[in-house]
Protein backbone atom coordinates (compact mmCIF):
# COMPACT_ATOMS: atom_id res chain seq x y z
CA UNK A 1 0.00 0.00 0.00
CA UNK A 2 1.58 3.56 -1.00
CA UNK A 3 2.09 6.09 1.54
CA UNK A 4 -0.90 8.60 1.69
CA UNK A 5 -0.52 12.38 2.03
CA UNK A 6 -2.82 13.61 4.31
CA UNK A 7 -3.53 17.98 3.78
CA UNK A 8 -0.55 19.62 4.03
CA UNK A 9 0.97 17.53 6.58
CA UNK A 10 4.42 15.39 5.89
CA UNK A 11 2.77 12.57 7.73
CA UNK A 12 2.73 9.00 5.92
CA UNK A 13 0.71 6.00 6.58
CA UNK A 14 3.10 3.07 7.12
CA UNK A 15 4.35 1.15 3.73
CA UNK A 16 2.99 -2.13 3.23
CA UNK A 17 4.41 -4.67 1.91
CA UNK A 18 2.00 -5.47 -1.52
CA UNK A 19 3.61 -8.86 -0.83
CA UNK A 20 1.91 -9.57 2.38
CA UNK A 21 -1.74 -10.69 2.03
CA UNK A 22 -0.23 -13.08 -0.75
CA UNK A 23 -0.79 -16.63 -0.12
CA UNK A 24 2.89 -18.52 -0.09
CA UNK A 25 2.46 -21.87 -1.99
CA UNK A 26 3.63 -24.39 0.10
CA UNK A 27 5.77 -26.95 -0.71
CA UNK A 28 6.55 -30.99 0.22
CA UNK A 29 9.69 -32.65 0.11
CA UNK A 30 9.33 -36.24 -1.27
CA UNK A 31 11.71 -38.63 -1.92
CA UNK A 32 11.86 -41.06 -4.46
CA UNK A 33 13.37 -44.03 -4.39
CA UNK A 34 16.45 -44.26 -6.98
CA UNK A 35 17.34 -47.34 -8.81
CA UNK A 36 15.21 -50.54 -8.82
CA UNK A 37 11.73 -48.84 -7.61
CA UNK A 38 12.39 -45.92 -9.72
CA UNK A 39 10.54 -46.91 -12.73
CA UNK A 40 7.92 -48.64 -11.38
CA UNK A 41 6.68 -45.73 -8.85
CA UNK A 42 7.45 -43.30 -11.79
CA UNK A 43 4.92 -45.10 -13.73
CA UNK A 44 2.58 -45.82 -10.60
CA UNK A 45 2.97 -41.78 -9.71
CA UNK A 46 1.42 -41.80 -13.33
CA UNK A 47 -1.15 -43.57 -12.92
CA UNK A 48 -2.10 -41.60 -9.87
CA UNK A 49 -1.84 -38.21 -11.76
CA UNK A 50 1.37 -36.90 -10.96
CA UNK A 51 4.02 -37.12 -14.12
CA UNK A 52 7.88 -37.32 -13.86
CA UNK A 53 10.36 -36.70 -16.06
CA UNK A 54 14.31 -36.08 -15.61
CA UNK A 55 16.31 -33.75 -16.99
CA UNK A 56 19.21 -35.97 -17.13
CA UNK A 57 20.17 -39.39 -16.66
CA UNK A 58 22.13 -38.32 -13.59
CA UNK A 59 20.05 -36.08 -12.53
CA UNK A 60 18.95 -36.35 -8.51
CA UNK A 61 15.68 -33.87 -9.03
CA UNK A 62 13.24 -34.88 -11.29
CA UNK A 63 10.39 -32.38 -12.65
CA UNK A 64 7.04 -33.26 -11.31
CA UNK A 65 3.85 -31.30 -13.32
CA UNK A 66 2.84 -30.12 -9.26
CA UNK A 67 4.43 -27.38 -7.96
CA UNK A 68 3.49 -28.26 -4.65
CA UNK A 69 5.68 -31.49 -5.10
CA UNK A 70 9.79 -31.00 -4.61
CA UNK A 71 10.59 -34.17 -5.51
CA UNK A 72 14.92 -35.45 -4.46
CA UNK A 73 15.49 -38.67 -6.14
CA UNK A 74 17.62 -41.10 -3.59
CA UNK A 75 18.94 -44.73 -2.88
CA UNK A 76 16.10 -46.53 -1.20
CA UNK A 77 17.91 -47.24 1.92
CA UNK A 78 18.65 -43.77 2.61
CA UNK A 79 15.12 -42.27 2.35
CA UNK A 80 13.43 -43.19 6.26
CA UNK A 81 16.96 -41.76 7.59
CA UNK A 82 16.64 -38.56 5.80
CA UNK A 83 12.83 -38.62 6.79
CA UNK A 84 13.34 -39.05 10.55
CA UNK A 85 15.42 -36.38 10.60
CA UNK A 86 13.34 -33.56 8.81
CA UNK A 87 15.15 -33.38 5.53
CA UNK A 88 12.52 -35.05 3.55
CA UNK A 89 8.54 -34.28 5.14
CA UNK A 90 7.72 -37.46 3.09
CA UNK A 91 9.36 -40.53 0.79
CA UNK A 92 8.28 -43.89 -0.81
CA UNK A 93 10.78 -46.50 0.99
CA UNK A 94 10.58 -50.16 1.69
CA UNK A 95 9.83 -51.32 4.88
CA UNK A 96 12.74 -53.22 5.21
CA UNK A 97 15.05 -50.16 4.89
CA UNK A 98 12.89 -48.58 7.85
CA UNK A 99 14.01 -51.88 10.18
CA UNK A 100 17.49 -51.66 8.99
CA UNK A 101 17.98 -47.70 9.72
CA UNK A 102 15.19 -48.08 13.13
CA UNK A 103 14.03 -45.36 11.60
CA UNK A 104 11.68 -43.14 13.96
CA UNK A 105 9.24 -42.18 11.14
CA UNK A 106 5.19 -42.69 10.37
CA UNK A 107 4.06 -45.29 8.19
CA UNK A 108 0.70 -44.01 6.25
CA UNK A 109 0.73 -46.05 3.51
CA UNK A 110 1.47 -49.89 2.14
CA UNK A 111 1.55 -50.08 -1.41
CA UNK A 112 2.17 -53.52 -2.41
CA UNK A 113 4.46 -52.48 -5.54
CA UNK A 114 7.46 -53.78 -5.92
CA UNK A 115 10.19 -53.48 -9.05
CA UNK A 116 8.39 -56.55 -11.27
CA UNK A 117 5.61 -57.09 -9.69
CA UNK A 118 2.55 -56.43 -7.05
CA UNK A 119 3.73 -58.70 -4.93
CA UNK A 120 6.21 -58.18 -1.23
CA UNK A 121 9.65 -58.66 -1.65
CA UNK A 122 11.10 -61.15 1.43
CA UNK A 123 14.27 -60.58 3.36
CA UNK A 124 15.92 -63.83 3.35
CA UNK A 125 19.34 -66.04 5.04
CA UNK A 126 20.80 -67.72 2.49
CA UNK A 127 23.59 -69.85 1.83
CA UNK A 128 24.86 -72.65 -0.43
CA UNK A 129 22.94 -75.68 -1.80
CA UNK A 130 24.00 -78.51 -0.06
CA UNK A 131 26.38 -76.79 2.11
CA UNK A 132 26.22 -77.29 6.29
CA UNK A 133 24.25 -74.22 6.54
CA UNK A 134 20.64 -75.52 7.58
CA UNK A 135 19.34 -73.13 10.05
CA UNK A 136 20.52 -70.09 11.61
CA UNK A 137 22.34 -71.76 14.34
CA UNK A 138 24.74 -72.98 11.85
CA UNK A 139 25.71 -69.60 11.28
CA UNK A 140 27.77 -69.30 14.48
CA UNK A 141 31.31 -68.14 14.16
CA UNK A 142 30.42 -67.92 10.05
CA UNK A 143 30.74 -64.52 7.84
CA UNK A 144 27.60 -63.03 6.80
CA UNK A 145 27.46 -60.64 3.22
CA UNK A 146 24.48 -57.97 3.39
CA UNK A 147 23.63 -54.55 2.46
CA UNK A 148 21.02 -55.15 5.74
CA UNK A 149 23.73 -55.10 8.50
CA UNK A 150 21.75 -53.72 11.16
CA UNK A 151 18.54 -56.25 10.33
CA UNK A 152 20.79 -58.82 10.17
CA UNK A 153 22.92 -57.95 13.59
CA UNK A 154 19.09 -58.07 15.22
CA UNK A 155 18.55 -61.26 13.81
CA UNK A 156 21.29 -62.94 15.25
CA UNK A 157 21.39 -61.39 18.62
CA UNK A 158 17.55 -62.34 18.53
CA UNK A 159 18.57 -66.19 17.80
CA UNK A 160 21.61 -65.92 20.26
CA UNK A 161 24.33 -66.58 17.36
CA UNK A 162 27.62 -65.20 16.73
CA UNK A 163 28.73 -64.09 13.55
CA UNK A 164 30.62 -61.79 11.94
CA UNK A 165 28.38 -59.53 9.47
CA UNK A 166 29.86 -57.60 6.69
CA UNK A 167 28.62 -54.91 4.47
CA UNK A 168 28.21 -55.55 0.76
CA UNK A 169 26.96 -53.34 -1.91
CA UNK A 170 25.24 -55.36 -3.26
CA UNK A 171 25.87 -58.96 -5.57
CA UNK A 172 25.95 -60.92 -2.32
CA UNK A 173 24.96 -64.32 -4.40
CA UNK A 174 28.50 -64.08 -5.92
CA UNK A 175 30.70 -64.04 -2.96
CA UNK A 176 29.08 -67.52 -1.62
CA UNK A 177 30.99 -69.75 -0.27
CA UNK A 178 34.70 -68.40 -1.46
CA UNK A 179 34.51 -64.97 0.48
CA UNK A 180 31.52 -65.51 3.07
CA UNK A 181 29.53 -68.40 4.13
CA UNK A 182 26.01 -66.90 3.92
CA UNK A 183 24.43 -63.80 2.75
CA UNK A 184 20.98 -62.20 3.86
CA UNK A 185 19.59 -60.48 0.85
CA UNK A 186 16.16 -59.41 -0.95
CA UNK A 187 14.34 -61.11 -3.33
CA UNK A 188 11.02 -60.91 -5.34
CA UNK A 189 11.42 -64.09 -7.21
CA UNK A 190 13.97 -66.11 -5.98
CA UNK A 191 15.83 -66.43 -9.66
CA UNK A 192 18.71 -64.80 -9.18
CA UNK A 193 19.37 -67.23 -5.92
CA UNK A 194 18.68 -70.15 -7.87
CA UNK A 195 20.73 -69.09 -10.03
CA UNK A 196 23.90 -68.89 -8.30
CA UNK A 197 22.87 -72.74 -6.86
CA UNK A 198 21.33 -70.94 -3.22
CA UNK A 199 19.12 -71.76 -1.16
CA UNK A 200 16.52 -69.82 1.53
CA UNK A 201 17.41 -71.14 5.13
CA UNK A 202 15.17 -68.72 6.82
CA UNK A 203 12.95 -65.24 6.12
CA UNK A 204 13.58 -61.91 8.34
CA UNK A 205 11.36 -60.15 7.04
CA UNK A 206 8.68 -59.23 3.81
CA UNK A 207 8.46 -56.08 2.93
CA UNK A 208 6.77 -53.75 0.65
CA UNK A 209 6.69 -50.07 0.03
CA UNK A 210 5.82 -47.44 2.33
CA UNK A 211 4.50 -44.17 2.28
CA UNK A 212 6.59 -42.90 5.20
CA UNK A 213 6.09 -39.54 7.33
CA UNK A 214 8.08 -36.93 8.99
CA UNK A 215 6.51 -36.88 12.79
CA UNK A 216 6.60 -33.15 12.70
CA UNK A 217 5.72 -32.69 8.62
CA UNK A 218 2.39 -34.55 9.91
CA UNK A 219 1.55 -32.16 12.33
CA UNK A 220 1.55 -29.36 9.85
CA UNK A 221 -2.22 -29.23 8.21
CA UNK A 222 -1.26 -28.15 4.77
CA UNK A 223 1.60 -31.22 4.43
CA UNK A 224 -1.01 -32.86 6.00
CA UNK A 225 -3.44 -33.03 3.46
CA UNK A 226 -1.09 -32.53 0.89
CA UNK A 227 0.35 -36.30 1.75
CA UNK A 228 -2.90 -37.70 2.39
CA UNK A 229 -4.36 -36.21 -1.17
CA UNK A 230 -0.72 -38.33 -2.80
CA UNK A 231 -1.64 -41.31 -0.59
CA UNK A 232 -5.41 -41.85 -1.39
CA UNK A 233 -4.38 -41.30 -5.42
CA UNK A 234 -1.38 -44.07 -5.12
CA UNK A 235 -3.73 -46.60 -3.07
CA UNK A 236 -6.26 -45.76 -5.86
CA UNK A 237 -4.00 -46.94 -8.89
CA UNK A 238 -2.51 -49.64 -7.11
CA UNK A 239 -6.37 -51.17 -6.69
CA UNK A 240 -7.06 -50.33 -10.03
CA UNK A 241 -3.82 -52.34 -11.54
CA UNK A 242 -6.19 -55.68 -10.39
CA UNK A 243 -9.37 -54.54 -12.18
CA UNK A 244 -11.34 -53.61 -15.63
CA UNK A 245 -14.16 -51.94 -16.38
CA UNK A 246 -17.02 -54.14 -18.43
CA UNK A 247 -20.04 -52.44 -20.42
CA UNK A 248 -21.96 -53.96 -22.28
CA UNK A 249 -26.17 -53.61 -23.79
CA UNK A 250 -28.97 -56.72 -23.07
CA UNK A 251 -32.02 -57.29 -23.60
CA UNK A 252 -34.02 -57.04 -20.29
CA UNK A 253 -35.26 -60.76 -20.69
CA UNK A 254 -31.62 -61.76 -20.43
CA UNK A 255 -30.97 -59.36 -17.13
CA UNK A 256 -31.32 -61.88 -14.37
CA UNK A 257 -29.16 -64.82 -16.38
CA UNK A 258 -26.56 -62.28 -17.03
CA UNK A 259 -26.47 -60.32 -13.50
CA UNK A 260 -26.13 -63.90 -11.91
CA UNK A 261 -22.88 -64.09 -13.56
CA UNK A 262 -20.80 -61.26 -12.58
CA UNK A 263 -19.44 -60.32 -8.91
CA UNK A 264 -18.50 -56.66 -8.38
CA UNK A 265 -17.41 -54.33 -5.95
CA UNK A 266 -21.09 -53.45 -5.57
CA UNK A 267 -24.13 -54.15 -8.03
CA UNK A 268 -23.86 -53.93 -11.78
CA UNK A 269 -24.96 -49.99 -12.74
CA UNK A 270 -28.00 -50.68 -14.88
CA UNK A 271 -29.14 -47.54 -17.48
CA UNK A 272 -32.21 -47.51 -19.36
CA UNK A 273 -31.68 -47.44 -23.22
CA UNK A 274 -33.34 -45.51 -26.10
CA UNK A 275 -35.42 -49.19 -26.54
CA UNK A 276 -37.33 -49.47 -23.72
CA UNK A 277 -36.63 -53.83 -24.18
CA UNK A 278 -32.64 -52.90 -23.67
CA UNK A 279 -30.51 -52.00 -21.13
CA UNK A 280 -27.15 -51.08 -20.33
CA UNK A 281 -24.99 -52.63 -18.07
CA UNK A 282 -21.81 -51.38 -16.38
CA UNK A 283 -19.64 -53.43 -13.79
CA UNK A 284 -16.03 -53.24 -12.29
CA UNK A 285 -14.53 -56.87 -12.39
CA UNK A 286 -11.34 -58.40 -11.16
CA UNK A 287 -8.94 -58.64 -14.24
CA UNK A 288 -8.06 -62.44 -14.13
CA UNK A 289 -11.99 -63.44 -14.16
CA UNK A 290 -12.51 -61.47 -17.34
CA UNK A 291 -11.16 -64.40 -19.92
CA UNK A 292 -13.81 -66.10 -18.23
CA UNK A 293 -16.69 -64.50 -17.58
CA UNK A 294 -17.03 -62.31 -21.46
CA UNK A 295 -17.79 -65.82 -23.33
CA UNK A 296 -20.16 -66.95 -21.15
CA UNK A 297 -22.02 -63.08 -20.80
CA UNK A 298 -22.06 -63.33 -25.02
CA UNK A 299 -23.84 -66.63 -24.78
CA UNK A 300 -26.25 -65.40 -21.94
CA UNK A 301 -27.05 -62.72 -24.11
CA UNK A 302 -24.94 -59.84 -23.76
CA UNK A 303 -24.27 -57.49 -26.59
CA UNK A 304 -21.64 -54.95 -27.62
CA UNK A 305 -19.33 -56.36 -25.30
CA UNK A 306 -16.53 -53.16 -23.47
CA UNK A 307 -14.04 -54.19 -21.97
CA UNK A 308 -11.82 -50.75 -20.51
CA UNK A 309 -8.64 -50.57 -18.30
CA UNK A 310 -9.29 -48.30 -15.32
CA UNK A 311 -6.28 -45.68 -13.54
CA UNK A 312 -7.66 -45.25 -10.07
CA UNK A 313 -9.65 -47.15 -7.79
CA UNK A 314 -10.67 -45.31 -4.81
CA UNK A 315 -12.84 -46.95 -2.08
Amino acid sequence: MRARKTGDSSEAAPVQNESEDETVEGKLKIGIPKGSLQEATFALFKKAGYEFRMSSGRSYHPHVDDPELEPLLLRPQEIPRYIEQGILDAGLTGKDWIEDNGSDVLEIAELGYSKATLNPIRIVLAALNGGEIHSVRDLEGKRIATEYVQLTQRYLKQHDVKAGVEFSWGACEVKVPELVDAIVVNTETGSSLRAHNLKIVDTLLTSTTRLAVNRKSWEDSWKRAKIENISMLLRGALNAELLVGLKMNLHRANLGAITELLTALKTPTISPLADPDWVALEIIMEQTTIRDIIPQLKRAGAEGIVEYPLNKVVY
